[in-house]
This record gives structure tokens, C-alpha cells and sequence, in this order.
């Protein structure tokens, strides 16, 4: 008997498996699910970013242009790609949405037809300042606009004191978009290290998530890899990071090393710390293998526990 069969009838021998039909739907376990066995190409832009807005601009443009050309069908620039990372440039730098740098964007995913992930910039609303990814479509329609939900506050004693919070605010909203190939959320940064936003995320049928990201020299030999692996691993699910190539002389330096891992925590692909384009073919079809081989989503006690999403 084709058990998948039957929990998607819903009834059998009187019993209503509505429940179980909702979890393979949930997490498009469905064979028959039009996104499962698509492939493509997924770029994350490894950015040296300057002082100069425009500088940044300018270079991040052409090489999504670069990434286009090379078959990318996803873009995704690094955090923080318009300027340099720290409290003190976030207000100088800040910009409303729309503004010059999501224009820009927009122009380039239009004129190259494809995704683009915006990295992140400091967004000015209403008097507040917010970490935010603005993502554009191939008609260049802003899909979404992601908030960093978890500001990076943190104190390693004699090794790093940073307080995202002195200047910025959180964002109180997930963010998901679809593609033809797949759905994908989005995170900023800090926020991979909460398990439960990735695991929502997956609860809602996301294949990949994005983390434009800029850990540190203290932060990044230690979680970095880790932390991709454990999230694509525990939701099965790509997961993508896009950091700012390494400037040593700046005042807060990023570790660099832009990765792509598997759903089964492989890593695919890694960068170095200089400025560079890494691609990487993501397998729907490969997806859609390990999480028939190793059926988690079905197997999770929902009668013990649970994670729940507050707001939609």
C-alpha cells in the first residue's frame, strides 16, 4: 500500500488522516509537487565594500550582471553591501525603501531577469533605523522587504564588543518568497543562530534560505560553517551566506568565506575572503531524495512539542 497515497486521499478505514495529508503538503513532500525536481543556479556575490555608496553600487551592479552571464537565476548580495558595517555609518548611510540603492536593484534584475537579494542596507522609517534585505523579481518588482529580527548584541570579553541595538531596531515579520524553482526565506546575519526561525521557515515550505551575513574574526572560524550545516541540516534545506569580502583595515572586519550547503550538510561551495562570485547548482531533486530517505517532518512528536509562529 502506498502509504503517501493515503494520507492524501485524507480517509482510511474511517479514520481521518487530514492531519498527516496537511504535513506532507506542508513541506511539499508531495512527488507530485511542481517545484521539487527543478534545478538551478544560485550566485552569492562576495562584495569588497568602500566608504563610497556609490562605489558600491556601481561594482555590486556589475557583478550581478557578471553572475547573469554565468546562468545565475538567484542572486544574493552580502550584508550591509552599500556601506561599511558598524553603528556609527548606519545613519549616515541610511536610506528609505524605495530609495537610490533598491532603484538600482531593481534596474539590474529587470535588465538581467532574475532574482536579486539584496544583501542588506540601513533603511530609514519613520524615525527608525532596520537592517533590510529587499529582494526583486524579474520584472523588478520588490517581492519583499526583510527586517533583521535578531539585532547582534554581543560582548566577548578582549575580543569583540558589538550593540547593533544602540542604533538600530528589529523587524517583526518573517519572509518568504516564491520562485519557479523553489520557495526561499530569508534571514539577516545574527539571526541564523536562532534554530526556531529557520525551522518556521521549513514549517512553511521553504527549500532554501539566504542569510546575507558579516560575522567577524571571532565569530566566523567558530559558528560560521556550523551554523549553515546545523540549519540545512535539521530543516533539510540549502542554506546560502553571503558575506562581504574581507577588508583588514576596516573597523569591524569580515570573516568572508561565502558558502553554499546541502540539505544534507554538505558543503558545496565555499569562498575565500577576497572579492569573488560563487555559484552553486541547487538540486531540487536531490532535496526532495533526503527528505523521502530521512522522513523528519513526519516523524516530529507534534504531541510533545512544537514551534509556533506568533505572527503570520
Amino acid at each position: 500500500m502506498d502509504l503517501r497515497a493515503v494520507v492524501l486521499g485524507g480517509i482510511e478505514g474511517g479514520v481521518d488522516l487530514t492531519p498527516l495529508r496537511n504535513v506532507f503538503k506542508l513541506h511539499d513532500l508531495s512527488p507530485t509537487h511542481p517545484k521539487t525536481n527543478k534545478a538551478f543556479r544560485l550566485a552569492l556575490i562576495q562584495l569588497q565594500v568602500s566608504s563610497v555608496k556609490s562605489d558600491n553600487l556601481t561594482r555590486a551592479c556589475g557583478l550581478i550582471w557578471e553572475a547573469a552571464k554565468q546562468g545565475a537565476k538567484i542572486v544574493s548580495l552580502p550584508e550591509c553591501f552599500n556601506s561599511p558595517y558598524g553603528t556609527k555609518y548606519f545613519p549616515e548611510y541610511a536610506e528609505k525603501i524605495p530609495g537610490d540603492s533598491t532603484q538600482k536593484l531593481s534596474e539590474v534584475a529587470k535588465e538581467c531577469s532574475i532574482y536579486v537579494i539584496g544583501g542588506s542596507i540601513p533603511e530609514e522609517d519613520a524615525g527608525k533605523l532596520y537592517n533590510t534585505c529587499a529582494v526583486f523579481g524579474p520584472d523588478g518588482t520588490l517581492l519583499v522587504k526583510h527586517r533583521k529580527l535578531h539585532l547582534f548584541d554581543i560582548d566577548v570579553p578582549g575580543k569583540i564588543t558589538f550593540q547593533e541595538s544602540k542604533t538600530l531596531s528589529p523587524g517583526d515579520s518573517f519572509s518568504t518568497f516564491d520562485t519557479p524553482y523553489c520557495r526561499v526565506g530569508l534571514g539577516i546575519c545574527y539571526d541564523i543562530r536562532f534554530a526556531e526561525l529557520a525551522q518556521i521557515y521549513a514549517q512553511r515550505g521553504c527549500q532554501l534560505l539566504v542569510y546575507p551575513a558579516a560575522f567577524n574574526l571571532t565569530t566566523g572560524p567558530a559558528h560560521w560553517e556550523l551554523l549553515q550545516r546545523g540549519r540545512a541540516v535539521d530543516n533539510q534545506v540549502y542554506v546560502a551566506t553571503a558575506s562581504p569580502a574581507r577588508d583588514d583595515k576596516a573597523s569591524y572586519v569580515a570573516w568572508g568565506h561565502s558558502t553554499v550547503v546541502s540539505p544534507w550538510g554538505e558543503v558545496l561551495v565555499k569562498a575565500g575572503t577576497e572579492e569573488t562570485i560563487v555559484y552553486s547548482d541547487i538540486d531540487l531533486k536531490k532535496l526532495a531524495e533526503i527528505r523521502q530517505q530521512i522522513p523528519i517532518f513526519s516523524q516530529k512528536r507534534s504531541d510533545l512539542y512544537a514551534v509556533e509562529a506568533k505572527k503570520p
